[in-house]
């Protein structure tokens, strides 16, 4: 059986890395994420998303997620599907896309061109987008809220409108999900639209 790609995507609070944690417990498959799937992606990690991050360029930006990207895919997910493991991932390129691109407002296509070249091209045989509104999202945060949590709600409209507009783009490669229902509700539309998008028996 061929190794498959899986990616979660959405906004903050809208239960993707629940749900990709119990899509990669039903595959058996490689857990990871970004920022952070590395040990130098944790570093990466800490600046994007530390609140006393203050004044950064939106290109410093997107260049810091493009790094921690290369790396990810160079030290996790080549090697762990070269090896034959399923992937799934909390995060991968459609998120620079969506938070740099849409919501910060840099050009689309220069962050989608970075992302392909430091991935060496690779992207996910599915991505599973969580839609849930802004408002319902942010109730469902209660831990101290990191630095893109801070964002008001009209970047937070922009990234998911982004979402959306990349998923009508390609529906053959992307599956948009409800993601107001309850954990065990989404987790069975999740493990449907592997089964039918990948014929994986989940």
């Amino acid at each position: 059986m061929t190794a498959r790609f899986i990616a979660f995507e959405g906004g903050e609070g809208s239960g993707k890395s629940t749900q990709a944690e119990l899509l990669a417990k039903a595959l058996g498959a490689v857990l990871t994420r970004e920022p952070g799937g590395t040990e130098i992606g944790m570093r990466i990690r800490g600046v994007l998303l530390d609140p006393a991050t203050r004044a950064l360029d939106a290109r410093a930006e997107a260049l810091l997620m493009a790094a921690d990207r290369a790396q990810h895919v160079a030290g996790v997910v080549r090697p762990s599907l070269a090896a034959g493991r399923h992937v799934v991932t909390d995060r991968f390129a459609a998120s620079s896309i969506a938070y740099q691109g849409y919501g910060r407002g840099l050009p689309i296509e220069e962050v989608r061109s970075l992302s392909e070249w430091a991935t060496g091209g690779l992207w996910p045989d599915l991505t599973i987008l969580l839609d849930v509104p802004h408002d319902m999202a942010v109730a469902r945060l209660v831990r101290g809220l990191d630095r893109f949590e801070r964002e008001d709600g009209a970047f937070h409209a922009r990234v998911l409108g982004g979402f959306r507009a990349m998923a009508a783009a390609d529906p053959d490669h992307w599956v948009v999900l409800d993601g107001t229902c309850s954990v065990d509700a989404i987790a069975a539309r999740v493990r449907g639209a592997v089964r039918e998008r990948l014929q994986l028996p989940v």
